[in-house]
Order: C-alpha cells, then sequence, then structure tokens
C-alpha cells in the first residue's frame, strides 16, 4: 500500500470533514437538537453527514450512491460536493441535496472555489468550471490535462492543479489555456492549498513542493518518507 502525505486533512472512517458555514450551537448531548449545520462530512457511498457542533452527527439524504470526494462553498449562498461517475450535489441548507448535470462520466476528485467560482478536477484530466455551482462547463479539451488531478487552488491571478505523475498545471483564463510546469517529480501529487502567499503541493514518499507564483516550484525537506 502507498503511503501518502495529506496536506490539512483529516481522514476518520473514510470521511472528509469540511466545515460548511459558521451557526451559534453550544449542545453537546447525544441526540441533535438543533437543525443548524457547521460541519460536513462527505464519504463512501454517497455519505452526507451534518453537524451543529460537531460532537453529534445527523446523516442527510445525498440522493446518490457514489462515492463523495470533496466540498467547496460560496459563504452565505450555495455549497457544493463533487464525486465518482461526474456526481455533483448542490446545496443551500446543508440538508437538502440537489444533483447537477457535470457533464462527465469520469470521477471528480476535488472542487474550488474562488471569487470567479466553482472549479472542479477530476480523472483523465478532467476540468470543469461553473460561476454558480449549478451550471458546468466541461475545459477538459481546451486545457488539454491527462492526468488523474487530485487537488486544485488558486490565487488572485492564477489557478493550480496538480495529480498523477508529478503533474503541476497552471491556468489564468479559467481554463481555457493551461500550461505543464516542471515539478522535477513523477509521483502523485494528493493535494494542493494557497496560503499566506505560498502554493503547497504534496504527495508520496514525503514530498513537498512550494511556490510564490504557480509557475516555479521548489522541494522542501518534510522529514518523512511516508
Amino acid at each position: 500500500m502507498k503511503n501518502i502525505l495529506h496536506i490539512i486533512l483529516i481522514s476518520i472512517i473514510s470521511l472528509i470533514v469540511i466545515s460548511c458555514a459558521k451557526k451559534s450551537d453550544s449542545s453537546s448531548s447525544s441526540t441533535c437538537t438543533s437543525s443548524d449545520v457547521s460541519f460536513l462530512a462527505v464519504g463512501a457511498s454517497g455519505t452526507l453527514l451534518t453537524s451543529a457542533d460537531g460532537t453529534c452527527w445527523t446523516a442527510q439524504t445525498s440522493g446518490t450512491t457514489n462515492n463523495l470526494r470533496a466540498f467547496a462553498i460560496k459563504p452565505s449562498t450555495i455549497g457544493v460536493v463533487v464525486g465518482y461517475s461526474g456526481t455533483i450535489l448542490t446545496t443551500t441548507d446543508g440538508t437538502t441535496w440537489t444533483s447537477r448535470t457535470s457533464g462527465t462520466s469520469n470521477d471528480i476528485n476535488n472542487v474550488h472555489y474562488n471569487s470567479a467560482g466553482f472549479v472542479a478536477v477530476g480523472d483523465s484530466g478532467t476540468l470543469l468550471t461553473s460561476s454558480d455551482g449549478i451550471t458546468w462547463t466541461d475545459k477538459t479539451s481546451s486545457c488539454g490535462m491527462t492526468e488523474n488531478l487530485w487537488g486544485i487552488s488558486s490565487n488572485s491571478t492564477v489557478g493550480v492543479a496538480v495529480g498523477d505523475n508529478g503533474s503541476i498545471y497552471t491556468s489564468a483564463d479559467a481554463g481555457d489555456n493551461c500550461t505543464k510546469r516542471t515539478s522535477g517529480i513523477t509521483s502523485e501529487f494528493n493535494g494542493l492549498l494557497y496560503g499566506n502567499s505560498t502554493f503547497v503541493a504534496v504527495g508520496y514518499s514525503g514530498t513537498i513542493l512550494t511556490s510564490d507564483n504557480g509557475t516555479t516550484w521548489t522541494s522542501r525537506t518534510s522529514g518523512t518518507s511516508n
């Protein structure tokens, strides 16, 4: 089994726990008494769980049996969940979910939101964009990526996607044109984040690369081979 270094990712029984929307609820009883949604967990077989406090969780009906992979939110507007076989679900309250047409049957592995809208990436170079989370445009062909993609992030000027075989791609026009960058590695990237003016990509065998512009990347010492 391959060892993976995840970036700011907590795995709990195959669930991905993501902050959804801040609500004021301090209940910690074993019975969920609040319908507020502050946290969301997504996972295998269409699993969707919500919680007001992170302690008590309620199963929601997702309407799919496909594995769910990732979540992104446009604050105070809409949340988007993506998953296997082109699955895209949206919600405005965390409890009622609507399936959206993705235009692909490929697995969608990650989704990101910035001021321009949502961007989702997946297997075989899948790249989808949406301004509202509801209507999606497939830009896989125009972007020209072919690897399975696992991470997506952006700053105010460029979007970056990472995936198999050390692949790193950038785009300054929401995926209409993409450029492959040199990573210096051939192993798989598993995650990507942008913060403090720096992109950080992580992957197998303790891989950590950083970049301040998405174009030039520097390998960092992680201290682990996992």
